[in-house]
């Protein structure tokens, strides 16, 4: 049986390990782009403060994994930053954290869920797909130069 995760608020302790279990995959599929530098070395300023939500899962004390919401407008929110320690993939942890975070943006009365991803992560867009999200026309001016598809759920 799998053990519980159980989720928590992201608090400045976490800084460091928010960082490390993002960029791990980043460097494992992609390189890390100047946005996810700004972003990954300054959660609060780029995340929290203009009124987003990072949140951690942790099983027994150990952080093993992560995920944000960004705020683009009101009742709009990018899923963003998810990503959790190696030694836990592979486990369904990746469902849990993606009921936890529909059910969090649901208990907030959020309009739609948007998230950038890429094709070659078969496992993450086949998450995606399974919880509702559906592919949605990408903007021009992408920050993301890894991004090669956009995805929405809507809640509302």
């Amino acid at each position: 049986m799998t053990p519980e995760i159980k989720f928590r608020e992201f608090n400045a302790k976490d800084a460091e390990q928010f960082m490390a279990l993002n960029v791990e995959w980043l460097k494992t599929y992609f390189e890390v782009e100047p946005i996810d530098e700004k972003v990954l070395s300054n959660p609060k300023t780029e995340i929290l403060d203009p009124g987003g939500f990072i949140v951690m899962g942790e099983i027994k004390d150990e952080v093993i994994g992560t995920f944000a919401f960004i705020k683009k407008e009101n009742q709009v929110y990018e899923f963003s930053k998810m990503a959790i320690d190696p030694k836990f993939r592979g486990k369904g942890y990746g469902n849990i954290m993606m009921q936890f975070a529909i059910s969090f943006a649901k208990k907030h009365h959020w309009n739609k869920i948007v998230l950038y991803s890429n094709t070659i992560l078969k496992n993450s867009i086949h998450l995606y797909f399974k919880y509702g999200f559906i592919e949605v026309p990408m903007e021009a001016d992408l920050i993301y130069l890894r991004g090669n598809i956009k995805m929405e759920l809507k809640l509302a």
